[in-house]
């Protein structure tokens, strides 16, 4: 089968032909019929070696969309022509930009009736802003909160859970390019964090009092700014590194609560954890099938123009997502 594989040694992808992939017991074997890209992929793709297992024909790709054309020998909860969605395992070698992929079938779901690529588009940043609005943060009507990276992946999707949830003040942070967007998107503040002082201007938006809710997209010190903004028993989702309460203002005296999210995790401890991850697929793609979660998919490619797709994503910050369709 074709499929896109990392070459370490050069540093560069290459679409070749490698052998078709042999399901475990508990696996199915997935046509692939469109793979989301995200900067993940290029990440776990480089960084290969720290995988268990990687080697030659390691392939990247989380985010599948397809449908089942042969399963291990346990699985009987689905059958063959099943259409489904997956946020795969990065630390499984057969991913989504081949032909075929291999995927647990525990952690797969049913295929929302949607598009492919739209579909592929969701899983690893809509089920994520799923799992850090709806499950750690648990945010209601009640609410305000503070939303970086709103123009990206997942922090576009959480603006829009947000709005569904009825939060009335969603503020947002992006370039002033994206503003426009990112307003479109639900969110009733847009803050350039280029230009603005992000936290001076949440403590305005909120008389001063700060917000309940926060969660950071981005990394690279926004979760101080994002933790200072909280208000009095405030929370806080970090998505990118690990939270330190000690850098953070008056953590203590405020009482505020932080949340660690890593969506991948899901696979790596137990059943429990899996089921976590599966019930955020199947809330989001509700949600998605109903049309109150818009899915933008800015760019559709075929499989020989995901490897420098992959490289420019990694350095780049794009609107809506990119998508290989076959």
């Amino acid at each position: 089968m074709k499929a896109l594989t990392f070459n370490t040694q050069e540093n560069r992808y290459h679409v070749k032909d490698v052998p078709m992939p042999v399901p475990a017991p508990n696996d199915v074997v997935v046509k692939v019929d469109a793979c989301g890209l995200n900067p993940v992929d290029a990440k776990i793709a480089q960084g290969k070696s720290r995988a268990t297992g990687a080697d030659e024909i390691w392939i990247p790709g989380l985010d599948v969309s397809g449908h089942i054309v042969e399963l291990g020998s346990t699985v009987d909860d689905w059958k063959v022509g099943d259409r489904v969605l997956c946020h795969g395992n990065m630390r499984r070698p057969y991913g989504g930009f081949a032909e075929f992929s291999v995927q647990d079938s525990t952690t797969i779901i049913p295929h929302p009736h949607v598009t492919a690529a739209i579909g592929a588009g969701t899983p690893c940043s809509g089920w994520t802003a799923w799992r850090a609005i709806h499950d750690k943060l648990r945010a209601g009507p009640h609410d305000s909160i503070l939303i970086t990276g709103g123009s990206g992946g997942v922090g576009g999707f959480a603006i829009q859970i947000a709005r569904y949830l009825g939060l009335q003040t969603i503020i947002a942070t992006c370039s002033a390019k994206n503003s426009a967007y990112v307003r479109q998107l639900g969110a009733t503040h847009v803050l350039d964090y280029r230009s603005e002082d992000v936290f001076k201007r949440v403590m305005e938006i909120t008389a001063q009092q700060g917000v309940t809710r926060g969660l950071d997209t981005v990394g690279f010190d926004n979760d101080v700014i994002v933790a200072n903004a909280l208000a009095f028993e405030g929370q806080m989702v970090e998505i990118v590194d690990t939270v330190r309460p000690s850098e953070y203002k008056q953590a203590f005296q405020k009482g505020l609560s932080f949340h660690q999210l890593s969506l991948g995790s899901g696979h790596r401890y137990g059943n429990n954890a899996q089921q976590t991850m599966v019930a955020a697929g199947k809330a989001f793609s509700t949600l998605v099938e109903q049309g109150i979660i818009k899915v933008q998919i800015s760019k559709t490619l075929t499989l020989d123009e995901v490897g420098p797709a992959l490289t420019e994503i990694l350095n780049n910050h794009t609107i809506g997502k990119t998508v290989m369709v076959f």
